[in-house]
């Protein structure tokens, strides 16, 4: 009876002291580390990029195809290939007319939105330079390879107003989760 008594006794000692702690740690939790200060919306904003289905958020700005050409050649093209059509990074154009396992995906018969497209190349592209790219060179660029995949013709010019009309091939095969949210 008195081993019963103490293992029982240890056993609540035990769980007293993981409660205390417990209760300490979250006390500790809520004060915080009290490390750094909090971020002010000038902070903020240089990451605060995102650009929606319909263009919100859409910078100001605007490119052609034309002059997009010479920006995906030297900025682009030694991952994407000549005319983007791969190399070591994915092909941007052709590509089967939905996307598959197997059969890659392309801009064209993948990418729902061409608004999505800006928003990527303008937050990570060039791959050794994310965010290097001005507005008028990620709309450009933007232009290029919406012009090569027959998206757009080469004379459009792409600015806030124009993207979000551009009707990608593939967007009635997406099924949004929540719609209410775009």
């Amino acid at each position: 009876m008195s081993m019963r008594n103490a293992w029982l006794n240890s056993l609540l000692g035990t769980l007293a002291l993981a409660l205390a702690s417990s209760l300490a740690s979250t006390v500790a939790f809520a004060d915080g580390p009290k490390l750094g200060k909090p971020i002010t919306a000038q902070e903020i904003a240089p990451w605060d990029i995102h650009i929606m289905p319909d263009g919100s958020g859409l910078p100001a700005g605007s490119g052609t195809s034309t002059q997009g050409a010479p920006i995906f050649a030297q900025k682009c093209a030694a991952c994407h290939g000549e005319g983007a059509k791969g190399g070591q990074s994915a092909a941007l154009v052709g590509g089967p007319p939905r996307a598959s396992l197997d059969g890659g995906k392309t801009i064209p018969n993948y990418w729902p939105h061409a608004t999505t497209l800006f928003d990527f190349i303008r937050r990570a592209m060039p791959y050794q330079a994310p965010k290097s790219l001005t507005d008028n060179e990620v709309y450009a660029v933007t232009a290029y390879i919406l012009a090569l995949n027959k998206l757009i013709g080469e004379t459009d010019v792409v600015d806030a107003q124009s993207l979000p009309k551009v009707k990608m091939p593939n967007r009635e095969n997406f099924i949004i989760r929540f719609p209410d949210r775009i």
